[in-house]
């Protein structure tokens, strides 16, 4: 007895998903953004996209744009941990920032240490790392704000965790990636009572420390081909 033979569909007859056309309607947005497409052109495409029923006819619409040939960048590096390394922060601080009814500043090239306590009642703390030297690649500031304020910021090349809390008061922490495994890891930790503490990096500062070691190991690399 003849058996039919049964093949699988290509993957352009295959049905699109609803994540795959978002997936193209991004593209062409950026398409358009970038000068790519007019507006005519992306309004027809998008229109175009929301009627495909398969993969194939999905890709017709980006097909003369560079996204749709970029080759996938693989895997993206682990995100850095929520919570320090058990034991890579002490319990007493390396330095206490107080500001009681005044204001104390922290900024400019200093070095951090692994902890910081920043005490603002009826005050205000500035916390600025975005020029400070990174001893340890692990940093925790315990902020305090009561009727007060705590302002934190750190360069664009570090990531930023949070874990703290307000009670009647704000706490704001923009969470941050950074591309490096090696970059330092700020945690800030806390409670704003009545009063503030806001962490977010600032941009254009990046962490001279991790530049100049890559630049040490390009510099390393360079001179030992040179003996060879």
């Amino acid at each position: 007895m003849d058996l039919q033979k049964q093949t699988a569909p290509a993957v352009s007859e295959l049905r699109a998903s609803d994540a795959e056309r978002d997936r193209i309607a991004d593209i062409l947005r950026d398409a358009l953004a970038e000068g790519r497409l007019t507006a005519d052109e992306h309004a027809e495409r998008v229109e175009g996209v929301l009627r495909a029923k398969t993969v194939g006819e999905l890709d017709v619409f980006i097909r003369d744009l560079p996204a749709a040939h970029r080759q996938d960048p693989g895997p993206s590096p682990a995100p850095a941990p929520y919570r320090p390394t058990a034991g890579a922060i002490p319990i007493d601080p390396d330095d206490n920032v107080v500001a009681i009814f005044s204001s104390a500043v922290r900024k400019g090239r200093w070095r951090t240490g692994r902890r910081i306590h920043a005490y603002a009642i009826f005050g205000s703390v500035e916390i600025d790392l975005s020029e400070a030297l990174f001893d340890h690649q692990q940093v925790m500031i315990k902020a305090f704000s009561v009727f007060g304020s705590v302002e934190i910021r750190v360069p664009e090349n570090v990531s930023l965790r949070g874990m703290g809390g307000g009670v009647l008061g704000s706490f704001e922490v923009d969470t941050l990636d950074s591309g490096d495994p090696e970059a330092p890891v700020v945690y800030v930790d806390g409670w704003a009572v009545l009063g503030s503490v806001e962490a977010r990096p600032r941009r254009g500062k990046v962490v001279a420390d991790i530049l100049d070691r890559v630049q040490r190991k390009v510099d390393k690399s360079l001179r030992k081909h040179l003996n060879h």
